[in-house]
């Protein structure tokens, strides 16, 4: 077993999984087993499901998937994993979280420890007060969905490095999902709900942050939410089609066309905020 597995299936790294997952009193799996049950079953099984793990031989179970409603209407997706595979999924987080960390932009606010969506809001504030009155507001469809998961598993090579620990995140990826009882295999993306989803999807789109970066553009992202800030309309057309044809060959992402578009400050939204924006305020 491989030193990274080691430290992510260690009793005391297992323990506060355990006690993470139990906080966030999230609903039961596609076995119905609770929090409370999983805590007896782990205690008495432990041992054989860590062999299980170690040897390779472990099987994640399908998420169950539900549906969440939207605040502005429709549903999106979200897979529940079983509680056994949530605390699994959440040791594995706590153990690569620090790893990733130093590899991720500092333009990216989303599900990372001391970061926030006000964080995200207030550095766009920075770029409109400087001048930078262009909004290219960049979606990217059904994002969670679609991921291409050989791309997703080749940047998690890069940052981790480590067969055993790579097998159960593939694992995880490919397990299925169920849907009012019948199988349904799962070829693409990282289903919602997840612990591991969000790490997942920091790694593939700290892609396009490094991109962003090396275009020398100013940018905010919150996982899929991304905002590019410039100084006129022909540099907003112009960026929005380069980064639109390179998330879509590079990543193998679809950008929805219909609301990927131009705007301006007063009239985003972004993170659930919008903006007020005076041309003829004075600057004191």
């Amino acid at each position: 077993m491989s030193e990274l597995l080691e430290k992510i299936l260690n009793r005391e790294n297992m323990n506060k999984a355990y006690k993470r997952v139990k906080a966030n009193k999230g609903t039961s799996g596609i076995d119905e087993i609770t929090i409370e049950d999983a805590y007896v079953y782990i205690k008495e099984n432990w041992e054989s499901i860590r062999a299980e793990i170690t040897e390779r031989k472990y099987k994640p179970q399908p998420v169950k998937r539900v549906e969440i409603p939207k605040p502005n209407g429709g549903t999106r997706n979200a897979g529940i994993p079983t509680v056994m595979d949530r605390i699994i999924q959440q040791a594995m987080v706590q153990v690569l979280s620090p790893i990733c960390e130093t590899f991720f932009s500092d333009y990216s606010y989303g599900f990372r420890p001391n970061r926030s969506c006000e964080q995200a809001i207030m550095k766009l504030l920075e770029y409109i007060n400087d001048g930078y009155e262009w909004i290219v507001d960049i979606d990217l469809e059904k994002f969670f969905d679609n991921v291409p998961q050989d791309k997703l598993m080749s940047y998690v090579h890069i940052i981790i490095n480590d067969g055993d620990t790579e097998s159960l995140i593939r694992k995880y990826l490919k397990a299925g999902i169920m849907i009012n009882g019948k199988y349904e295999k799962s070829e693409k993306g990282t289903p919602q709900g997840g612990n591991l989803s969000p790490l997942l999807s920091n790694i593939i789109l700290n892609e396009l942050d490094k991109e962003l970066e090396s275009r020398g553009l100013h940018f905010t992202r919150y996982a899929d939410d991304c905002v590019i800030a410039v100084k006129s309309r022909a540099s907003a057309n112009r960026v929005m089609h380069t980064i639109t044809k390179w998330i879509e060959h590079k990543l193998g992402l679809k950008v929805n066309a219909t609301k990927t578009h131009i705007t301006r400050p007063n009239k985003l939204k972004y993170l659930g905020f919008g903006f007020y924006y005076d041309k003829q305020s004075i600057n004191f």
